[in-house]
């Protein structure tokens, strides 16, 4: 059935809170029942209410996220001889107003820029001009944090800081690996070390890779590419993103012939367009498939929802009577797409639909994991999702011991290989979660912050920094090689408590923001 052709005066009609439609790239779109979904607030599409909503659309997301729509919002195409024709005058009072934003960010790095952070409510202190400091001065993973919040727009920060509800559990991610100890071996020869590893399959220059976040371009106007060329760069593994702000091809056409990129996947509650999009990754060359199971909803992300609620103004809010829907920040307005119903009987399909390499991403138990090594998966990703899903779940390393425990009480120790991510922001913490019985790690937020400050140079930097940690950590523990790294290298006895004296963390507690309270 081909689509229907709609002109752009009949569009037009359709412009208000409670009938809107809008083009993009060519298709119309019926996105009333999506305003108060849309992650920057429903005033974002409402000026593009019966327009052409393109330039608002383009620099920030891809065009396979218009898949995710339902069919009823997928309303045909437009005549395109029925779209405004751009002016002279107006043509050129864009390209000047794209030049002038281009300019302003290019001198955004060099010039004081107005620091929000000391306008938060309660915060009685003057604004301080801030200047960006060069990249050298960046000597670890939190620095890059600092100068990201003072250069990021207070949505995109809002957005990536955010964890779940209370914020427990995504500072427990970092604590908990500050509750681990080691126990260094002396008179070994280290004058040399080697980091290299292999993960599932792919030769590696460290255990560690770039995970998958959703919206690269709040961070870097490239968006995902970026960290695609500083994975390459530093010859680690990227994993892709369903919800990125590249799309799919875009970031398979960014990778080096010799690179190896992984595939995440939030399974679709249309299976044909999960299948379809597998198929395109595997095609791309990609040789990993990780689907995340920890995300049947996504959490409450208050700070994200917090900037949402205050996006919107009340012009734009729903008729008299009606109850305005505030409760979705980005992350949960991103994702009504995703599958409530996925269970261990899909595993079948999963297994069947690609060749690829199959990771559960999101394993939370020693049971969950011998149930993914039963299902046929390849290897599990200890994670909680950045702590911004269930609030006082435990985090990854500190499951990481139950689970080689419970694999090798079912003889799978050795079987599946197993990853790691949440608060790795030191070598040591690589170190700690090899020692566990990690194959390797993940970061996520440490690479969006780098390219928020620095672009491809600061992911790059960051990584290189955690390289320069790892082995000065192997070389001080006596172990010259990761196969050298052993599980009684480090003391775990106060790990799983939470609540006892620990070191403070001075560098996160600087740059950690409390959450706030409703403003009047």
């Amino acid at each position: 059935m081909e689509d229907k052709i709609f002109k752009m005066d009949e569009v037009s009609e359709h412009n208000k809170q409670e009938d809107c439609w809008v083009v993009i790239h060519g298709k119309v779109f019926n996105v009333t029942n999506f305003l108060d979904e849309h992650p920057g607030g429903s005033k974002v599409i409402m000026q593009y209410a019966g327009k052409d909503g393109t330039p608002g659309f383009e620099p920030f997301h891809n065009t396979d996220v218009l898949e995710l729509l339902p069919p009823s919002a997928r309303l045909g195409k437009i005549d395109p001889s029925t779209l405004p024709k751009e002016s002279a005058e107006d043509k050129k009072k864009r390209i000047d107003e794209e030049e002038k934003k281009k300019r302003e960010e290019e001198e955004k790095s060099q010039k004081p820029t107005a620091n929000w952070i000391n306008q938060l409510p309660n915060n009685n202190q003057p604004a301080i001009p801030f200047v960006k400091p060069p990249i050298e001065q960046m000597l670890n993973i939190m620095d890059f944090e600092f100068v990201a919040r003072q250069m990021m727009k207070k949505e995109g920060w809002g957005y990536y800081s955010s964890g779940g509800d209370d914020e427990i559990t995504l500072r427990e991610n970092r604590s908990a690996f500050q509750r681990i100890w080691l126990k260094p071996r002396v008179m070994v020869d280290v004058s040399e070390i080697d980091m290299k590893t292999t993960m599932l399959g792919t030769p590696v220059s460290i255990p560690l890779y770039i995970t998958a976040t959703a919206l690269g371009k709040l961070a870097d106007p490239e968006g995902e590419v970026v960290l695609t060329r500083a994975a390459r760069a530093e010859n680690i593994v990227q994993m892709c993103p369903t919800l990125a702000s590249n799309s799919l091809d875009e970031m398979l056409a960014a990778r080096h012939p010799d690179q190896t990129q992984w595939y995440q996947l939030y399974v679709n509650k249309n299976r044909e367009l999960s299948e379809k999009i597998v198929k395109r990754a595997e095609a791309g060359g990609m040789t990993a498939l990780f689907v995340t199971v920890d995300a049947p909803q996504l959490g409450r992300r208050e700070k994200d929802m917090r900037n949402k609620f205050e996006a919107s103004a009340p012009d734009v809010q729903k008729k008299k009577g009606e109850e305005v829907n505030r409760n979705k920040g980005t992350a949960r307005a991103i994702s009504t797409f995703i599958d409530p119903s996925l269970s261990w009987k899909d595993m079948k399909w999963i297994n069947g639909m690609t060749k690829m390499a199959i990771v559960l991403k999101g394993v939370q138990t020693g049971e969950d994991a011998i149930l993914a090594y039963q299902h046929g998966a390849k290897g599990i990703v200890l994670s909680n999702h950045g702590g911004r899903q269930l609030d006082t779940a435990r985090s990854g390393i500190e499951i990481l011991p139950e689970v080689t425990e419970a694999l090798r009480r079912v003889g799978a120790e050795g079987k599946m290989e197993i990853f790691v991510d949440g608060g790795i922001r030191r070598g040591s913490d690589i170190f700690k979660a090899i020692a566990l019985g990690a194959t390797g790690v993940g970061i996520g937020r440490p690479a969006l912050y780098a390219m928020a400050a620095y672009g491809q140079a600061g992911v790059e930097r960051a990584i290189q920094l955690l390289k320069e940690e790892l082995e000065m950590c192997m070389r001080l523990m006596g172990t010259p090689t990761i196969k050298d790294i052993k599980r009684d290298m480090v003391a775990i006895d106060s790990l799983h408590l939470h609540f006892v004296p620990s070191p403070k963390d001075y560098l996160m507690s600087k740059i950690y923001e409390p959450m706030s309270l409703a403003k009047l």
